[in-house]
């Protein structure tokens, strides 16, 4: 079996509550609060990017996995927020984590699964037997315009996942991916802030993609809700993964451990792969996990994972997700926030 064999999340300690935002905008507070599920979220520092971002995570991920990082024979990362639009983030991560130069290397975008999609990846290139092993990241920072609804629930952080064949963690039970050409977010070249059309955001966008997803992977395992430990769908706010899960018959307690990153309003690129290293953070061996990302444009990778015995001996070598979203944080002005998203823009 090819699964995970170390994995990594990394979250900046800054973060701006969402009654900050209200107020400065003469936003009921408590009503987004309650519409969202949401009360505050993560923002990266003055020195972070998505690419900062993804080589903590990743740095972690080698941490837990207790390997040569020069046997990584693939590194993708995936993101809506590349520091660069014309020079790969892959090169600049092999380099600092001493990966590189015998690698293979990519820049992933698909909106908010850009992560699971590298994901996907890295794992058939070991499934495949084209290396030993390979690593999928998701990292992103905030995006959301001035007064805009995506600025309440746009957030920063990333995770990282080393897939191979040997010392497994876990398991992949199996994959789907479900995409469709549906026009419910997107961004233009030369465009500082993406654009969303409303209506098309839950049903024809968010759940046909993640239910169909859900639905058709569980069949191909034949397995069903109760089957599985933990489940997380992707969070682009608190309520929509409530809700999926709901209907494919999933409890409070199945969704709790994965909705930690949700409750602290952070949705990015790789939102659910790091709801789902929270899980990863508590599963026990024998336990089964199901993941469900979402991206806008629109599409859903599913995997199903099975935790081995050898899980337990890596849970502490890194920081726990949970652990970085409530220590140490530093909470922002809305002032703040701007200079630190650089909202402001100078033509000098």
């Amino acid at each position: 079996m090819v699964g995970i064999v170390g994995y990594g999340s990394y979250v900046p300690r800054y973060s701006i509550k969402i009654s900050t935002i209200a107020d400065q905008w003469g936003d009921d507070a408590s009503s987004i609060e309650n519409g969202l599920l949401l009360t505050e979220k993560t923002v990266p520092g003055r020195d972070e990017d998505s690419l900062t971002i993804a080589v903590q995570a990743a740095k972690y991920a080698v941490q837990r996995a207790q390997i040569d990082p020069q046997k990584i024979g693939a590194v993708y990362i995936g993101s809506e927020s590349h520091p660069y639009v014309v020079k790969p983030s892959g090169t600049i991560l092999v380099d600092a984590l001493g990966i590189g130069p015998n690698v293979h290397t990519a820049d992933f975008e698909f909106a908010c699964k850009a992560g699971s999609e590298a994901m996907f990846v890295a794992y058939s290139h070991v499934k495949s037997g084209n290396m030993e092993y390979a690593m999928g990241i998701g990292a992103d920072t905030s995006q959301g315009a001035p007064g805009d609804a995506l600025e309440f629930a746009a957030s920063a952080g990333g995770s990282a996942f080393i897939f191979g064949a040997e010392n497994v963690i876990a398991n992949v039970i199996e994959t789907h991916s479900f995409a469709t050409d549906t026009a419910d977010f997107w961004r233009r070249e030369a465009q500082m802030y993406p654009r969303h059309g409303g209506r098309f955001t839950g049903d024809p966008a968010y759940f046909k993609h993640v239910l169909n997803a859900t639905r058709i992977v569980m069949e191909k395992a034949n397995l069903k809700a109760s089957d599985f430990a933990h489940a997380v769908f992707h969070m682009p706010n608190g309520r929509f993964p409530r809700k999926a899960g709901k209907i494919m018959g999933f409890t409070p307690e199945q969704m709790q451990q994965g909705l930690v990153v949700s409750l602290m309003g952070n949705t990015y690129s790789g939102s659910s792969i790091t709801g789902f290293s929270a899980i990863l953070d508590v599963l026990k061996p024998g336990e089964k996990a199901l993941l469900v990302s979402f991206g806008s444009g629109a599409g859903s990778d599913a995997f199903i994972f099975e935790a081995t015995d050898k899980i337990v001996d890596v849970q502490n070598k890194a920081p726990h997700i949970w652990e970085q979203l409530k220590n140490n944080r530093m909470y922002l002005t809305y002032g703040q926030y701007v200079a630190y998203r650089k909202k402001i823009q100078f033509n000098y």
